[in-house]
């Protein structure tokens, strides 16, 4: 176990060493202009991080999305038992889910901005469309894939519904259902960004938008950066967790 955790640190560390490398080579090919080197953005980005405004504008992106997330889960946890319970209804729906899903969700923003206005209504929503769709299709075949024996058993037994969603349904659909949890992270927060660049007068989507228009380059890296560390660390949590549940699963 010693030498495997080991292995993956150093694994991780050369990983980020070559990052790091491509990133230092593309500044020299590019210029300034273009980008900002590593060093720079580091220092650039612990700058901002010392001030109050920009700690304000994270926390308003760090309300948003945790507001998005939860009700993507949530929505799209009971979307998905109610498809994975219901074989019809998940026949029926299911492939609506699919299509939905497939649109690009920019196209409904101008329907988001008609409906919520401009503000944190609006990005919270796009962010819970994001999110809600993956959630739930994988919740769906999470239920449907459930041995069947299990629940023929539990019904010859006459367990009690809460019983049989505690101890057989939960603890079967869990490792799929996290891999949704892990997608549907993702996918809302991007929307959320997404909702702050373009209806949104706060947020770190909203000063990466003003940033471009501005160019100003080093607030472009530096907002990156930090959105890039977050996401990835969340990620790379999320995943060992994932990795396993299912391993405990098989």
């Amino acid at each position: 176990m010693m030498s495997r955790i080991r292995r993956l640190n150093w694994n991780g560390i050369v990983l980020i060493g070559a990052l790091l490398l491509v990133w230092q080579l593309l500044f020299e090919v590019a210029g300034e202009n273009a980008m900002a080197a590593p060093v720079a953005t580091v220092g650039y980005l612990l700058q901002l991080l010392g001030t109050a405004a920009f700690w304000s504008n994270v926390t308003a992106t760090a309300a948003a999305f945790l507001l998005a997330l939860t009700i993507a889960l949530l929505l799209g946890l009971a979307i998905g038992f109610a498809l994975g319970l219901h074989r019809f209804s998940a026949e029926v729906v299911e492939p609506i889910l699919v299509s939905l899903y497939a649109v690009p969700k920019v196209t409904l923003y101008p329907i988001v901005l008609l409906a919520f206005g401009i503000g944190l209504p609006a990005k919270v929503a796009f962010g819970a469309i994001h999110g809600v769709i993956p959630m739930a299709i994988f919740t769906t075949t999470a239920i449907r894939t459930i041995n069947p024996v299990l629940l023929k058993t539990a019904r010859v037994m006459r367990l009690p519904p809460s019983v049989v969603a505690r101890s057989i349904i939960l603890p079967s659909a869990l490792p799929e259902i996290f891999t949704g949890i892990r997608v549907s992270f993702s996918l809302t927060l991007i929307g959320t960004l997404l909702g702050e660049m373009f209806g949104s007068q706060r947020g770190l989507g909203y000063l990466l938008m003003t940033a471009i228009g501005l160019q100003n380059v080093r607030m472009i890296m530096a907002v990156t950066l930090l959105l890039v560390l977050f996401a990835a660390s969340v990620s790379i949590a999320l995943i060992a967790v994932d990795r396993r549940l299912h391993r405990f699963a098989g």
